[in-house]
């Protein structure tokens, strides 16, 4: 049997790296529903909170409007030399069946009337706002039961993906490091860039001029500044649902450098995109936010072709080109945060 070439483990390692991209896809993907559910989740307790508030002053309401309609039942009873109001009374089978009787009762006045509205109204209103809250908990049951099948779906994956990484971690480490000498090339280049041309990449600055031929309607970029603090974080960890300094995923990474600089963002690629404005990929400015892959991963364009980003599990936030295969195919878009 023959040894295995230089060239075939080559071959063998690209074709690992390949299955390793696309688990690392479906984990991005993923992280992103897991955000978004995390989103929805929060605007759900936002409601229960809402509810819980309107249920205690609806319960508030109505037991004034019993207590008003007690007195005004003793107060009929008490005065009712002709016992019709004895008699509604002690006949009646529930407290429907008594407000039903109290309405045709030739003594109730407009103001026992607005008192038997206000009852009902009341009663209404906190049988809504329980069915409210039932509903927000069952929905928020289910959200909670989505996100944990998230997490077990992606530690599979992860596990998997670390078992395809051992098959050929020495082939996969040269390739690796050449992908990171490229990275660390690109970012000399950006920094290079920014030195050279500051007022293009300052808050407010255009980092380039719009298509002669007016294609573009987007208008000019006011977060190029946002490129420089985001290269601050070059070398962060990825880290799944990650929003900080501490380890970013795409989305979060995009948020949390965007609120540097007062604009906050959802930490959500999908949600993302659907801030600012739509730019096409010739138009591209720095700060520009741009999509790939379904919306299932974000970065941010830094000029010269390039964008910045937290890609993936295993990975550290770096510059790659907007021109590598993967980019090139999984494109979705790009918006202007405007």
């Amino acid at each position: 049997m023959a040894e295995p070439t230089a060239e075939s483990k080559r071959r063998e390692a690209q074709s690992v790296l390949a299955e390793i991209r696309q688990i690392d896809s479906q984990v991005a993907k993923a992280a992103e529903a897991y955000n978004a559910a995390n989103i929805e989740l929060a605007e759900i307790r936002r409601e229960q909170r809402a509810n819980e508030r309107l249920l205690k002053l609806a319960r508030g309401n109505l037991t004034q409007a019993h207590a008003t309609l007690e007195r005004r039942i003793v107060d009929l009873y008490t005065t009712d030399a002709s016992g019709s109001a004895l008699e509604v009374i002690l006949g009646a089978t529930s407290l429907d069946d008594l407000l039903n009787r109290l309405e045709t009762v030739d003594r109730v006045s407009d103001q026992d009337q607005r008192v038997l509205e206000q009852v009902v109204s009341f009663r209404t209103a906190v049988q809504q706002r329980k069915a409210q809250l039932a509903k927000a908990r069952t929905k928020q049951e289910r959200i909670v039961a989505e996100r944990a099948a998230h997490r077990r779906a992606v530690e599979a994956q992860l596990r998997e993906r670390e078992q395809l990484l051992a098959s050929i971690r020495d082939q996969i480490a040269r390739i690796q490091a050449a992908e990171r000498r490229r990275a660390l090339a690109a970012a000399r280049a950006t920094r290079s860039q920014i030195a050279s041309n500051p007022q293009a990449y300052s808050l407010g600055g255009s980092a380039e001029e719009p298509a002669a031929d007016g294609a573009s309607t987007a208008p000019p970029s006011r977060y190029g500044g946002v490129v420089g603090i985001a290269m601050q974080y070059l070398g962060v960890p990825y880290r799944w649902g990650g929003a900080s300094p501490s380890g970013f995923d795409c989305s979060g990474f995009v948020m949390y450098v965007y609120s540097q600089v007062g604009v906050s963002l959802p930490h959500n690629a999908a949600a993302q995109y659907a801030y600012g404005v739509p730019v096409s990929k010739s138009d591209l400015q720095p700060g520009d936010l741009v999509f790939f892959n379904g919306l299932g991963h974000n970065g941010m364009y830094v000029g010269g072709g390039n964008f910045i980003h937290s890609p993936h599990t295993g990975d550290v936030v770096k510059i790659s080109s907007l021109s590598q295969s993967w980019y090139t195919s999984t494109w979705v878009g790009a918006r202007r945060i405007t």
